[in-house]
Parts: C-alpha cells; sequence; structure tokens
C-alpha cells in the first residue's frame, strides 16, 4: 500500500489521545503503516543501566501512531493528498487547493 504521508511532513493527529495535536513526521514505518511524529504520543520507557546509560531510569520518548489517525497540514488547515502527473513525473498535490506539495 502507497503512503500519502512522507518524513518531512507537518501533520495533525486527527483521532486518539492525542487528537489534534501537530508535529512532523521524524520516521515512517510503511510495512506496519506507522509513523513517529515530533512532540506527539510521548510515552515513558524504563531503561536498565548500560554502557550508554549508566543511570539507568525513566526516558521520555515518542511512540509510533497509524498512519490512518493523521492528516496532512497546508498553510495550518488539513488536506487529503492526492496525485497528478505534470510532465513526465508524478506529484503530490492538495486536494483542498490543488497545489503541488
Amino acid at each position: 500500500m502507497k503512503l500519502k504521508i512522507k518524513s518531512g511532513d507537518n501533520v495533525r493527529v486527527m483521532a486518539g489521545d492525542h487528537k489534534g495535536e501537530e508535529g512532523k513526521v521524524s520516521i515512517i514505518f510503511p510495512n506496519k503503516n506507522r509513523a513517529i511524529v515530533e512532540g506527539v504520543n510521548m510515552i515513558s520507557k524504563h531503561t536498565k543501566p548500560s554502557a550508554q546509560n549508566p543511570q539507568g531510569g525513566i526516558v521520555k520518548k515518542e511512540a509510533s501512531i497509524h498512519i490512518s489517525n493523521l492528516m496532512l497540514l497546508e498553510d495550518g488547515k488539513v488536506t487529503k493528498v492526492g496525485y497528478k502527473i505534470e510532465g513526465d513525473k508524478k506529484v503530490r498535490i492538495s486536494k483542498n487547493t490543488d497545489k503541488a506539495i
């Protein structure tokens, strides 16, 4: 399945506990249909002491969110993503404004 959201896109969470929050997509997991959005869906991970982290303790980090709960932001408004053939290239476009993203 082709994902319409790519890393580096600004998105808004449309459903779930973090509904309404916005952030930038940092990592996409296409085989799981999930994405990590900066500053959204923070979890507390308990870590054992190790060579890299001799203190151990509780670390705050982002957890992944399902792609279906995210929508692309363009000029502060959410928009659906479509595709158009311009010349010999396939280009992502905004369904609201028909502009290339």
